[in-house]
């Protein structure tokens, strides 16, 4: 007889958020092993990624590379290389050196605040991807202004998510749901018995309800949302993301949603596609693959919203699928079968709710 499949279930706090992972396979003991390995390569990434941890590279690289070269370990100049290329090919709208701006409107610390227009244009200053300048011949990082910084908490959690797929892959598992909290997810195969890992996208204005269905098989997703974090001052909301060009919040923008092969980049373009909104995001789309979007627009002041869907070529071979089944009470429907839990039950991005049917 065949061995019963189990199910895995793990969660994980790390880079401020929640890290889950759902897994099958036929050894429960092995299965929480490779967990394990997945969660020490998170943490091994927080390390060395966290512009909140003095010690990390990226603070020894923010602090000192207005001054002079600084070598950068090798992964970590690939991922920063990539950081760049999305900032130069959205034109900014995605910036990572944004960091600043974030401080300046409370974001980091919760605490939002309304900056005053000059706060905005000193801090401006220490703001543009194009004062970044990496050296691929040595790997090195210098700054060409000072009170730069680099700050990858709109691609890190992706890039993670990624690495923690290639930990899943290198052990021989096959069937398996990664997702970073809010930010990123990445499905890995399909579990048992279905057509893909499905994933309910929430309604913009009521977190019980699925505005989208979705079922994934080797395919990542990105939400962007402007009820992740925000603050309001009197009637007015002054969401998180922020447009680097004016330094002030994007409007008249509720999610973009991106689907793409790897989770770095659907993280980094979720951000972008946000700041750029439908039209300069269709054009990006005609010179860059295997990408889909989709954009939920505020309609009118009843909390009412229209979807737009964007497809580049080869976009129908990056396993998404949507089901009709819209605007429905949230579901979390599970395959049967035996399961392991360590911490958690539901995987969760951006309020969506993954499960497996």
């Amino acid at each position: 007889m065949p061995a019963a499949v189990i199910r895995y279930e793990a969660s994980h706090l790390a880079m401020g958020t929640e890290f889950a992972l759902v897994a099958y396979g036929d050894d429960p003991q092995y299965l929480t092993a490779v967990g394990n390995e997945v969660f020490e390569e998170i943490d091994r990434l927080e390390a060395q990624l966290s512009k909140f941890n003095p010690k990390s590279e990226v603070s020894v690289i923010n602090r000192t590379a207005a001054s002079g070269n600084i070598y950068v370990e090798p992964k970590l100049f690939e991922l920063l290389l990539n950081a760049v290329n999305h900032s130069e090919s959205t034109g900014g709208s995605f910036d990572v050196t944004a960091g600043p701006l974030m401080k300046a409107w409370g974001f980091f610390r919760d605490k939002g605040r309304v900056p005053a227009n000059s706060e905005i244009a000193q801090v401006l200053r220490r703001v543009g991807y194009r004062h970044v300048r990496l050296n691929r011949a040595d790997r090195t990082i210098h700054f060409d202004v000072e009170g730069l910084e680099i700050d990858l908490g709109a691609i890190g959690k992706g890039y993670a998510v990624d690495r923690a797929v290639d930990v899943l892959r290198r052990y021989g598992i096959t069937r398996a749901l990664v997702s970073s909290g809010t930010s990123s997810l990445y499905a890995l195969g399909t579990p048992p018995g279905a057509r893909g890992w499905s994933i309910s996208l929430r309604n913009p204005y009521d977190s019980e309800r699925a505005a989208n269905v979705i079922y994934l098989r080797n395919c990542s997703l990105s939400t962007s949302g402007n009820y992740e974090k925000f603050f309001k001052v009197g009637a007015k909301i002054y969401a998180h993301i922020l447009n680097p060009t004016t330094g002030k919040p994007v409007e008249n923008m509720l999610a973009a949603i991106i689907l793409a092969p790897c989770a770095r980049d659907a993280d980094a373009l979720s951000t972008a596609f946000y700041v750029m909104g439908v039209e300069r995001s269709r054009e990006y789309l005609t010179t860059h693959r295997d990408l889909m979007a989709l954009f939920y627009l505020p309609v009118g002041r009843d909390q009412r919203f229209r979807r737009v869907m964007l497809r580049s070529a080869g976009s129908n071979d990056i396993g998404a699928f949507f089901s009709r089944t819209t605007d429905r009470r949230r579901s979390a429907t599970r395959a049967g079968s035996s399961k392991i839990r360590r911490r958690a039950s539901h995987s969760r991005m951006s309020g969506n709710r993954a499960t497996a049917c």
